[in-house]
């Protein structure tokens, strides 16, 4: 006896019209929370820079700064900046590694991130303002993690000097007639959210010093509530795939 399936069967149009649909809905998601890491990333690398005279995020400039300490001879700066730096790195190593053990829960790395940054700005004495640098330096190589693609499209967080560089490179291929795709526009996205971050956390650092790190501390708490609404299915396609070595053992 044959058996007619009661599933509704969507004509080929329609089938295609929500599959594009949500395709929006899934790219608009990711660009969006992109946007809001940058701003993340803006926010405590200003309150930090009015705070120590260093980037929490910008590694760039703080290379820079590393190298002239070097040149003038203070042991103590470039002792502090290589901290940095390597806290840094460390920071995006161990995201990654936690979002694989984690099942790629982006709220669950937010949190994390949230709680160092708390823990930054609460950290007792002025004294010790290096340690609790570097644990806002660890939260911010922590945000890479989050979200590093979308829909095949490649971001770094934190580099904004790497996104102006892509946008200017796809801008000069479009004034000579390369019509082969606009995804460097999404560049922008990443620069408009550290933007508005900087801006913010700049007048919170003015106004509040260390303390104002508790800002982008709530922000990043807001941030892990609010990516418990993303579909697994879409958390996964914002990170990058692993690639695994599989070892074969050869008898003899």
């Amino acid at each position: 006896m044959n058996h007619v399936s009661r599933r509704r069967i969507l004509p080929r149009e329609e089938a295609r019209r929500l599959l594009s649909r949500r395709h929006r809905r899934r790219r608009s998601t990711g660009l969006a929370l992109v946007a809001a890491l940058a701003s993340l990333a803006g926010m405590t690398d200003a309150i930090g820079f009015l705070w120590v005279g260093h980037f929490l995020s910008f590694m760039s400039g703080n290379t820079t700064q590393f190298a002239i300490a070097i040149g003038n001879g203070d042991a103590a700066g470039a002792v502090l900046l290589a901290g940095v730096l390597l806290s840094y790195v460390a920071g995006n190593a161990c995201g990654i590694v936690v979002m694989w053990m984690l099942g790629r829960r982006q709220s669950v790395l937010l949190a994390l991130i949230s709680g160092l940054l708390m823990l930054a700005a609460l950290w007792p004495g002025e004294e010790r303002a290096g340690a609790a640098m570097l644990l806002a330096v660890v939260s911010m190589g922590l945000v890479n993690a989050a979200v590093e693609r979308v829909e095949g499209h490649s971001f770094g967080i934190t580099y904004v000097t790497g996104a102006l560089s892509r946008f200017g490179r796809g801008a000069g291929r479009w004034m000579i007639g390369d019509r082969s795709g606009v995804s460097w526009t999404l560049e922008l996205v990443p620069f408009a959210g550290m933007l508005a971050g900087a801006t913010v956390g700049a007048t919170l650092g003015l106004a509040h010093g260390r303390t104002a790190i508790l800002m982008p501390a709530a922000f990043a708490g807001g941030l892990a509530l609010v990516s418990l609404a993303i579909p697994q299915a879409w958390r996964r396609l914002y990170q990058a795939p692993v690639a695994r070595v599989v070892r074969v053992r050869v008898s003899a």
